[in-house]
């Protein structure tokens, strides 16, 4: 199953609407990895170059330097608003539980609500603590989407991150459940397409998001990928999140590098050499539905835990 077309049918401005009425942009800048003292230009940059969508987390401890970039660029482009520009930051493991949320979300608050109006979106980081836990975070996270005029924090949407069924029923199925989850943001890949998942989250309305969508460079050496960037003339991380887009993912990118920033995009753009057969390709060549291999978390599929 897949949201496959012959071929790709999006661009950098485009948008996927989530179950909650509000729409995302299709590409966002991660911000996973990247030094506290260049985040804020990263995220310069990423916005120059047209991105939209910006991801932090509390365990990235790059959100303040995350907003700093955002407020900066709509301070110098009078003509964007903070409307046009998707934040999402994530609640950390440690601090899952009903009142160490509402304290995680007061200090998310302090980082970064004199730089940004509203958080577009929170996650549940990972499933890494237990029932109780994670619907207590999903308790307190639903009162501020509730009541958007609180004092503390405005956040417009909830979702989760490397949920797997059984997580997501557990919440789905809770009887205090208020807010629905718009988005999972999971590990996806050629080799990591988690198809079952994948029919699950459709059947609930429920968009997958994509991280390291690139594998980190480690599946790099795949001789279809050789074979079609010699072919096309294109890079292997664009084939990559070519990839990723035809399968109708939310896709997440990184670099603190300003030339890589822009050549992500690349993805989105329209293909000198044979479009349609290049998109065929990825589908028939790179698909590899039995294929369960992890590349982050240490190689520990999160999705599986209890």
């Amino acid at each position: 199953m897949s949201n496959l077309t012959s071929s790709i049918q999006i661009s950098q401005k485009s948008t996927y609407h989530l179950n909650n009425g509000t729409q995302i942009p299709v590409i966002g800048f991660g911000c996973y990895q990247i030094p506290l003292e260049k985040t804020k230009d990263a995220v310069y940059t990423a916005l120059k170059e047209g991105y939209r969508h910006i991801d932090s987390a509390v365990a990235y401890r790059n959100e303040r330097e995350a907003a700093q970039g955002i407020a900066e660029f709509l301070k110098d482009h009078p003509d964007v608003h903070r409307e046009h520009i998707w934040f999402t930051t994530k609640i950390a493991d440690s601090e899952h539980g009903y009142e160490e949320t509402k304290q995680s979300v007061e200090r998310i608050s302090q980082r970064v609500k004199e730089y940004i109006s509203h958080v577009d979106l929170v996650l549940i980081h990972s499933p890494l603590s237990n029932r109780e836990k994670r619907l207590g975070t999903w308790k307190a996270l639903q009162e501020y989407v509730q009541n958007p005029s609180n004092p503390v924090l405005h956040i417009r949407s909830l979702g989760v991150s490397n949920y797997g069924i059984a997580h997501l029923e557990e919440l789905l199925n809770w009887d205090g459940l208020l807010v629905n989850p718009v988005v999972d943001q999971l590990e996806f890949h050629p080799w990591l397409p988690r198809l079952k998942l994948r029919e699950y989250l459709v059947k609930h309305h429920i968009l997958a998001e994509a991280y390291s969508p690139l594998t980190r460079g480690r599946k790099f050496d795949d001789p279809d990928l050789a074979e079609m960037e010699k072919k096309y003339k294109i890079s292997k991380a664009e084939i990559l999140l070519k990839w990723s887009f035809l399968q109708g993912f939310v896709v997440l990118v990184k670099s603190e590098n300003p030339e890589r920033i822009k050549s992500n995009l690349n993805a989105l753009s329209a293909n000198e050499h044979d479009k349609v057969d290049l998109d065929e390709e990825i589908v028939t060549k790179l698909d590899k539905p039995a294929s369960n291999l992890v590349l982050t978390w240490n190689g520990r599929d999160l999705t599986a835990l209890e």
